[in-house]
């Protein structure tokens, strides 16, 4: 800056000596004029931008600005295509964001290596038929299936993004705390188009003046105002985090519930596949024994009316697994001309080993909803603190260096600077700053409010699932013994049938409770690891 200053002067000091030897014309005198000023301005630019590069070098941001690293295996992979966007890692709070970071447990287990790869979204339409038409069949275990989703998931990947712009909003937020150095610069031209008394020479009443102006500003007191700011960032950043661990538990509750449903349709096809093969078999046993003579019109009509129900039965399921395999299709944004099926037995997945009790306490500590809350109101606080700044005193230190010139005078160029304080108080605002405090008062409120909600909401969430689950493994136990029963009875009713000392009533009714025993274990199974992922989800624990 000072040399910046030095060099002007010389300027000023060598067209005042041009000027007073030389006597060129006006116009001439003006071109050089004109095109010192320039240079002036264009070198005012210049020390500008290293004095911008002085400062940004200046101030001390470790500890403050990190990268968020959400894979470190795909980060070299991601830049080498993209900008780079700066991220900040900003430190917790004492009183909330301390516990967050101690309590709030690792994100679900998917898969690492491909998890933060960023998918391209297609913004074109498939035109023909043949690019919607289902061509590929794919089976999919479960662990296959979370990996996929929590690769391609769409709301994953915009809870992401949603935190690298909250972390350039703390960024934004303490720019504010930052030397400002700003150059405004002006050229007018005036004069007066009216000729009173004795006309002038033309041209000669009519002025052009330029001028340039650099100032820097510094903030010494904002009344909590710029600090209330970066707080609020800051903890909006261990919001939108938050929201990710909440979104990527949801979407693992909702892919384990859509492949449980994948999995029941597909059992439910099988078994009633079973009984079109028990009911055709059954409608083969009556007709020959109408042949032998030891049978009737009436059990072949009786197994007929028996085989269409069960292909009707057939014919539901597989409607069903056709809806289950476009909903999981859906979920996991993957190839929409794939239908998948579930490639994993169903069997049951684990065990619960904690109590109720265990299992409420360990929920309140990990769900992000409940932090979320927390956060919201610490966030109001801190907008509370900025609005009540509003009619506080603002100091600001400013220090400005001005360049001018009239180009039509012979007079040199005149320059000046000043260095001072600002004060601002808007002390009478008609009430709009307590307006706005009281407003977040009540949003503080309101966040209380639905922790209270939330809190309640999981209880009920927690308690549902942990007697669901219970309840499920005493079926289990019952449904497999009825299996067997059923299983039993059936072969007994056809070797009484073909015997000649049974009916063909007793055969259909063997067979009707033997698909039914066969759908009910399945369906304890299944609920029962539907209540064991609930658990799993709802307490943010890991398998």
């Amino acid at each position: 800056m000072l040399t910046l200053i030095k060099l002007i002067h010389t300027l000023n000091r060598q067209i005042g000596w041009a000027s007073n030897r030389i006597q060129p014309n006006l116009e001439n005198q003006s071109k050089i004029r004109f095109q010192a000023i320039c240079a002036v301005i264009a070198l005012s630019l210049a020390g500008l931008g290293r004095i911008e590069v002085a400062q940004a070098k200046s101030l001390d941001f470790a500890g403050i600005r990190q990268s968020l690293e959400l894979t470190a295996n795909n980060q070299s992979k991601r830049e080498s295509g993209q900008n780079k966007l700066v991220k900040f890692q900003i430190s917790a709070d004492k009183l909330n964001r301390d516990s967050i970071a101690q309590n709030t447990p690792p994100a679900p287990p998917a898969p690492s290596a491909n998890r933060t790869e960023t998918l391209k979204n297609r913004l074109d339409l498939p035109r023909t038929s043949t690019e919607v038409q289902i061509t590929n069949n794919r089976s999919l275990t479960l662990q296959e299936t979370l990996d996929i989703a929590f690769r391609n998931n769409r709301e994953i990947q915009a809870a992401r993004l949603t935190i690298q712009r909250s972390q350039a909003g703390v960024s934004e937020s303490q720019a504010a705390q930052a030397l400002q150095v700003g150059l405004s610069s002006t050229a007018k031209t005036g004069g007066s188009p009216l000729i009173i008394g004795d006309a002038p020479r033309i041209g000669s009443n009519s002025s052009t003046d330029i001028q340039g102006t650099v100032e820097a500003t510094y903030n010494i007191l904002s009344s909590g105002r710029d600090a209330g700011r970066i707080k609020a960032a800051q903890e909006q950043v261990n919001f939108d985090r938050l929201d990710l661990l909440r979104v990527e538990q949801k979407l693992r509750g909702d892919v384990l519930t859509a492949y449980y449903d994948l999995q029941e349709a597909g059992s439910a096809v099988i078994i009633n596949k079973a009984a079109v093969t028990d009911a055709t078999r059954s409608l083969s046993d009556a007709q020959l024994q109408e042949k032998a003579g030891v049978g009737t019109k009436f059990d072949i009509l009786r197994a007929q009316v028996q085989l269409a129900t069960a292909n009707q039965d057939l014919t539901r399921s597989q409607g069903q697994q056709q809806t289950s395999q476009k909903k999981i299709a859906q979920l996991l944004s993957v190839n929409e001309n794939t239908e998948y099926q579930a490639a994993d037995a169903v069997k049951e997945l684990g065990s619960w080993n904690y109590s109720l009790e265990d299992s409420l306490v360990v929920a309140f500590k990990n769900r992000p909803e409940l932090k979320q809350q927390l956060v919201r109101r610490s966030v109001s606080e801190q907008q509370q603190i900025i609005a009540s700044a509003a009619d506080s005193a603002q100091v600001n230190l400013f220090a400005n260096y001005s360049l001018g010139k009239t180009i039509s005078s012979t007079n040199p160029l005149q320059d000046q600077y000043s260095l001072g304080a600002r004060l601002t108080w808007n002390f009478l605002d008609g009430g709009a700053a307590g307006s706005r405090s009281n407003q977040e008062k009540v949003n503080q409120e309101i966040a209380e409010n639905q922790f209270t909600t939330t809190r309640n909401q999981i209880r009920f969430e927690i308690e549902q699932a942990y007697n669901n689950l219970g309840t499920n493994k005493k079926n289990i136990i019952t449904s497999t013994q009825a299996l067997k029963q059923a299983e039993e009875s059936l072969k007994l009713a056809r070797l009484r049938f073909q015997a000649g000392v049974g009916t063909q009533t007793d055969v259909i009714q063997a067979q009707t409770e033997l698909a039914r025993a066969r759908g009910n274990r399945i369906t304890a199974i299944i609920n029962y690891n539907r209540s064991l992922s609930i658990l799993r989800t709802a307490t943010v624990l890991r398998e």
